[in-house]
């Protein structure tokens, strides 16, 4: 689901975006780097986290494939690996809308060559036209044609498609179909130049919904699709026969077959629906057209199937359920190119209880489904997930039938069967790419099994990062799945953030001398808008909203975790004691500030707005308006106290048309002094001092000495060092920055859509970890204990498990080791919360530093995955030291 990230571009555009018009792609643009360090990036693994409207496979090479996302770039597959390669990451600042692609297409006569129609919204929100970028080496670099249009790779009607095809017999020649009633457009040039056809009869018509002021529901969604008939054309020679799908409900699919000299409507085409997709099986002479009353990818409630015979231009409905019965649109579709007979297509807007997916084998005769009732509710599925590689995909929900978790899919628009391989799929969701590579299991009558195809595919909006000085290195607020807490980065973790599950969490904080303790604020369409955890993150309860809230906004936690302050949107700054069962309202402060808290003085907090700088030393009751001058006016400010020294606080923000840049304060913001050397910075934040430097490294994305950057400065600001490179860019990344205070010279980086992004140094000292000391090792656990162990979810040879251990006895416990043995030959593959070891059947389970001290009556709990043969019996007896411990 997309919904947050329009929210995102907003906010992308009152923070300066305007400014600087460099494009970062164009052919001979002089680089500029003034790196000083080599610095090595990678994200933080989540694995998947946003909808994927397109995948396409090359028809000429095997194995070579592409995904496009609707914010977060394009990637090619890397059969070797099983992974995605990003492509889109030398986007820059300036350019960030460049990272909505709205189509893709790869070259089938020559598979080096791809092209990509990039542009995020077309409204006012990006400010830059689409444009077409080429390359002749899979992706590896980019050439760059502007448009005089823009594209809306996040806008209503993006998962229709493709609207960009290279001619499969003169590759020379392309068209794109653009949208706002631009038309269709054609380059002769490979991709160079384009120019519109201007005798193409139709612009389309359809708008999501005509009264939206902001434009973009309102926008005309345009020309959709374009499909080559590849068998009316020679090599060398323009392909005859080219069919172009239009949003018009009574005018959807048009026909050139003189090479777009001419175009007409095709004669006796079905009315009143939209063709998201059209796909040409040219073996049998058949184009399949896949319709929905809507433009997707959310809504569309009625739709068909239909089979054009493009040699008697007789239509057919081969719609797998009669019309009365749909409740939703269809949109993915895909032929099997080695038996082409072969038709799948999928429900796209079936978001309850679940998506669906059709195959034919006698081209549309027919038609089987991925699953099906027995009795309702319950469900007999042709296929089993294997999310284990991605937990997080089942929401930690325990769903009645007939929802069942994980979820086959939703918003599910891209589908393509692999051209060489029969036995592999993919297909797109709002979450993930999911696919089989046992897919003909389906007609032999035996399960096929999907699994999450997504690694290194990484497409979350990163509202807000925190590295706490212990327990996990990383926590994340993100866009439409909450955020996550990584205790490997190298891992995916096991769940978002639950308890509650914020649909998109907006701001988390830690206290910094206890940083067991973590709050999170988000928006959630139906309950509270904040939760607490007091044990790192990894188990949260929700707080109590006060009267109006209506989204998340800011949070800060005192230093000692005591008590809070919340900013959330639909009323005034809020302040409590203790884990916010109550609330009151905070004076002297406006509506809508930013807060924060000082990193030494618990009762100490900040806060700003509308260039006016705000201080409360009564723990957020009151706060009173510093004398402070010449901060940003805007509201686009991000600012932060220095962890170890009361009163020292960074701000970073503004915009082009005012005050914009870096300030540092020493007197708790009573004044601030703009550094003068940063032109423009946005984020910042503090990180593992230099070997030899005494003050915390700073980290921004900032704008220095003329280049847009993320930089470093281990002198207090004195001089910089930019460390990323031209092609380490990500578009935009002014929304959170943090550094490790673990680890010198470890940085995360906020995207929107392309995840967390860490980078580590080469230079001295640089990532090498700061523990601390060892703990002392504690007394072996006495007195009794129980243990809860449930298995979550299951599927054929894998399942998720997760384990409670209770002291119940009389004394506190200072760290802890559990030992059992699996009774029907299970595995543990990984571990979240604890360490572990295997040996055979036999487990042991042990603490790690932050959860080492257990309260008596206080739990403490763990979980993993793992597989099975034979069964999964659960084990029936649990040990903690000598100790035999009750089984719940």
């Amino acid at each position: 689901m997309r919904r947050t990230r329009i929210l995102t571009a907003v906010l992308a555009l009152s923070a300066g975006l305007l400014a600087g018009s460099q494009p970062a792609l164009a052919a001979g643009t002089e680089k500029v780097s003034v790196a000083a360090d080599t610095y090595t990036w990678k994200n933080a693994r989540i694995d998947g986290g946003g909808f994927v409207p397109g995948i396409v496979f090359n028809r000429k090479e095997k194995n070579l494939a592409y995904a496009r996302t609707d914010i977060g770039g394009a990637y090619r597959w890397a059969e070797s690996s099983k992974t995605w390669t990003p492509l889109l990451d030398s986007i820059g600042w300036d350019n960030w809308g460049h990272t909505g692609v709205v189509s893709l297409a790869s070259d089938t006569v020559d598979p080096s060559k791809v092209y990509a129609a990039v542009g995020t919204y077309t409204n006012s929100w990006d400010p830059k036209n689409g444009a077409v970028l080429r390359s002749a080496d899979r992706g590896a670099t980019w050439q760059k044609a502007d448009l005089p249009f823009k594209l809306g790779g996040n806008m209503p009607g993006r998962g229709m498609g493709e609207r960009l095809a290279v001619d499969p017999n003169r590759n020379s020649v392309l068209y794109l179909g653009a949208p706002s009633g631009k038309g269709l457009w054609r380059s002769t040039d490979s991709g160079a130049t384009w120019s519109q056809v201007t005798n193409f009869p139709n612009a389309g018509n359809y708008v999501q919904d005509p009264s939206d002021t902001s434009g973009y529901a309102s926008d005309n969604q345009g020309i959709v699709w374009v499909t080559f008939d590849e068998s009316t054309g020679s090599s060398g020679n323009a392909t005859k026969t080219v069919y172009v799908g239009v949003a018009d409900k009574d005018n959807a699919v048009y026909r050139s077959t003189d090479a777009g000299a001419t175009w007409s409507r095709l004669p006796g085409q079905p009315t009143g629906y939209l063709a998201h997709k059209g796909v040409l099986d040219a073996t049998n002479g058949y184009l399949y057209l896949a319709y929905s009353d809507k433009g997707g990818p959310y809504d569309g409630g009625k739709g068909q199937l239909w089979r054009y015979a493009t040699a008697t231009g007789t239509w057919t409905n081969i719609s797998p359920v009669a019309e009365a019965d749909t409740y939703y649109g269809f949109a993915g579709l895909t032929v099997d190119r080695q038996k082409p007979g072969t038709v799948m297509a999928t429900a796209y807007s079936s978001w309850w209880p679940d998506t669906q997916i059709f195959r034919s084998t006698d081209s549309g005769g027919t038609w089987t489904k991925a699953w099906d009732y027995t009795s309702y509710p319950n469900r007999s599925n042709r296929f089993t997930m294997d999310v284990s590689s991605s937990p997080w995909l089942t929401w930690g929900a325990n769903p009645s039938p007939p929802e069942q978790t994980p979820k086959l899919g939703w918003m599910t628009e891209a589908l393509e069967i692999d051209p060489f391989n029969s036995d592999r799929m993919m297909y797109g969701t709002g979450a993930t790419i999911y696919g089989t590579e046992n897919l003909t299991r389906w007609d032999g009558g035996t399960q096929f099994t999907i699994k999450p195809m997504v690694q290194g595919l990484e497409e979350t909006a990163v509202n807000d990062l925190a590295s706490p000085p212990s327990g996990a290195p990383l926590l994340s607020a993100l866009g439409d799945i909450g955020g996550f807490r990584h205790t490997d980065l190298t891992k995916v973790p096991s769940l978002m953030y639950t308890s509650p599950n914020f649909t998109t969490t907006t701001s988390l904080d830690y206290a910094e001398s206890n940083p067991g303790t973590v709050v999170r604020v988000g928006n959630l369409d139906s309950g509270p808008h904040i939760a607490f955890s007091t044990d790192n993150g990894a188990n949260w309860f929700a707080g109590t909203d006060p009267s109006g809230v209506s989204e998340g906004g800011t949070v800060a936690a005192a230093a000692d975790g005591s008590r809070f302050v919340w900013s959330p949107t639909g009323t005034g700054v809020q302040y409590t004691t203790g884990f916010g069962n109550s609330w009151s309202a905070s004076s002297g402060i406006p509506a809508g500030a930013i807060v924060e808290s000082d990193r030494v003085d618990p009762k100490t907090f900040y806060g700003f707005k509308s260039g006016k700088f705000y201080v409360s030393t009564d723990g957020g009751a009151t706060f009173a308006a510093s004398n402070a001058t010449g901060l940003p006016s805007g509201d686009s400010v991000r600012f932060k106290a220095l962890p170890g020294t009361k009163g020292d606080i960074w701000l970073a923000g503004g915009a082009a048309d005012g005050a914009y840049g870096l300030w540092h304060s020493t007197d708790g913001g009573a004044t601030f002094a703009k550094l003068s050397g940063v032109e423009q910075a946005d984020t910042i934040g503090f990180g593992k001092a230099a070997p030899g430097a005494s003050y915390q490294t700073l980290y921004t994305s900032a704008k220095i000495g003329g280049v847009r950057g993320i930089f470093r400065s281990t002198d207090k600001g004195a001089t910089w060092t930019r460390i990323n490179d031209d092609a380490h860019q990500w578009g935009w990344t002014g929304a959170a920055i943090t550094g490790d205070p673990r680890i010198y010279g470890r940085v995360y980086v906020s995207t929107n859509g392309r995840g967390v992004v860490y980078g580590d140094t080469s230079g001295a000292g640089g990532g090498e970890t700061d523990p601390g000391p060892d703990p002392e090792p504690g007394p072996e656990p006495t007195g009794a204990c129980a243990v809860t162990y449930k298995i979550t979810n299951e599927w054929s040879g894998g399942f998720q498990a997760d384990v409670q251990l209770t002291n119940t006895g009389t004394s506190a416990w200072s760290g802890w080791s559990l030992n059992w043995s699996f009774p029907g030959g299970q595995t543990i593959s990984q571990l979240w919360n604890a360490d572990h070891t295997q040996s055979g059947a036999s487990v042991t389970v042990k603490n790690v530093n932050w959860n080492a001290a257990v309260a008596a009556g206080s739990s403490v709990g763990f979980g993993f995955t793992g597989s099975w043969s034979g069964s999964n019996t659960k084990p029936t007896a649990f040990r903690l030291g000598d100790q035999t411990c009750t089984v719940n």
